[in-house]
């Protein structure tokens, strides 16, 4: 039986196919201490040199924390400290994308505990992150969140699957919006990622079980209107980036089949109907599970969870898609989450397997180059977030 760096071709499938759809069990587990220097907030804006930090999710079964790192300014990261949740998490893998997210100005971040079915919200600050409010998520097992000014909703995908709203109060506490829980189109609909779009118009909710993408127009009330929904161009949509001109660029696994794995592009109107816009267009990698998008809108990253690449397409503000590089790094074992920094000059992967992050510069083409890869990341983490 082949081997890749230890591990069966077989074992590496059936782990694709746990991580984009199912939970991944470990009880594996890492306490790491607060740190007392000082965090550097990086401001927005295109400065290269520009300082920030990059954030995950423990998701751990004794107590989920924020996991914070210094991002220097030559991209590398340096873990400066841990902050509890008031949650917990699975100690397993989620099938998600936008687990922990930072609010539009950076000054909030909002993460899911998806053990205890809460939410919770910290303030950004020169010494840290503060813990301002841990809210009952409005459902079962939060995977994934998102914001728009003083709205915030996150997806359940456990029970039955549904979305509930909050409002981020000033302070960076949360607070239940009445009447703004809807169902997803199944009750076994594996929902993967919960995104606002159209400045907040719309919701667009992705389902890998049932393959289709869902969306909901929100009023100013935060109260969601009518589900429209789409079959996707292929089977298991995952994770999406939003684009310039209303188009969302949806990355699709087809169930972990080699070779096999497609990014597509969809435009949403303001009534929240949904158009195929380009696609799929392939790499000819296999379980695309997780799309980040540069600030720029120019270049769509897809982490290929069973194929241990990165694969770089160009992307146009109309939805258009086409390969840049099938394969424009390579990454430890079972890459997954991936963000990118307020610049664009870094980008970030997740590895499930090796339990690290990578760290790749990125070039005014769009190429990568590998610039550090940090290990000791727990079992189980979920999530990214870069500022």
């Amino acid at each position: 039986m082949k081997q890749i760096k230890g591990i069966s071709v077989i074992a590496t499938t059936m782990l694709v196919l746990m991580a984009c759809q199912k939970d991944v069990k470990s009880p594996e587990q890492l306490t790491v201490a607060k740190s007392e220097e000082p965090a550097t907030i990086a401001g927005r804006g295109n400065n290269e040199n520009s300082q920030g930090h990059v954030y995950t999710l423990s998701n751990q079964t004794t107590g989920n924390q924020v996991l914070d790192y210094k991002r220097a300014a030559n991209g590398t990261l340096t873990l400066t400290g841990s902050y509890a949740t008031g949650g917990t998490g699975t100690g397993a893998g989620l099938g998600n994308q936008d687990a922990v997210i930072l609010s539009d100005a950076d000054d909030f971040l909002l993460a899911v505990n998806a053990g205890s079915n809460s939410i919770s919200s910290f303030k950004i600050s020169g010494s840290g992150l503060t813990l301002k409010s841990t809210m009952n998520a409005g459902g079962m097992r939060p995977v994934s969140i998102t914001q728009y000014k003083d709205l915030v909703f996150v997806l359940n995908a456990g029970g039955n699957g549904n979305i509930s709203g909050f409002r981020l109060l000033d302070n960076g506490t949360l607070q239940p919006i009445p009447n703004s829980t809807r169902p997803l189109s199944s009750n076994m609909a594996g929902a993967a990622q919960v995104s606002f779009v159209n400045k907040g118009k719309v919701l667009v909710v992705t389902e890998k079980a049932t393959n289709k993408i869902i969306s909901y127009t929100v009023n100013e009330s935060g109260i969601p209107g009518i589900m429209h929904s789409i079959t996707s161009s292929n089977p298991t949509p995952f994770g999406f980036a939003v684009g310039k001109k209303d188009n969302i660029f949806v990355s699709e696994a087809v169930g972990g089949a080699p070779g096999a794995s497609t990014l597509s592009s969809y435009e949403i109107s303001n009534n929240g109907t949904i158009t195929l816009s380009d696609g799929p267009v392939g790499a000819n990698q296999s379980a695309a599970c997780w799309v980040v998008i540069t600030n720029n809108r120019k270049f769509a990253y897809t982490t290929n969870t069973a194929s241990n690449n990165l694969s770089t397409f160009n992307v146009k503000d109309e939805g258009n898609i086409s390969v840049n590089t099938a394969i424009s790094a390579t990454t430890q074992i079972g890459p997954i989450d991936a963000a990118l920094s307020n610049n664009s000059k870094y980008l970030y992967v997740l590895n499930a397997v090796s339990h690290s992050i990578g760290v790749y510069e990125v070039a005014n083409d769009g190429g990568l180059s590998i610039v550090q890869t940090l290990p000791g990341v727990p079992t189980g983490a979920t999530g990214l977030a870069a500022r």
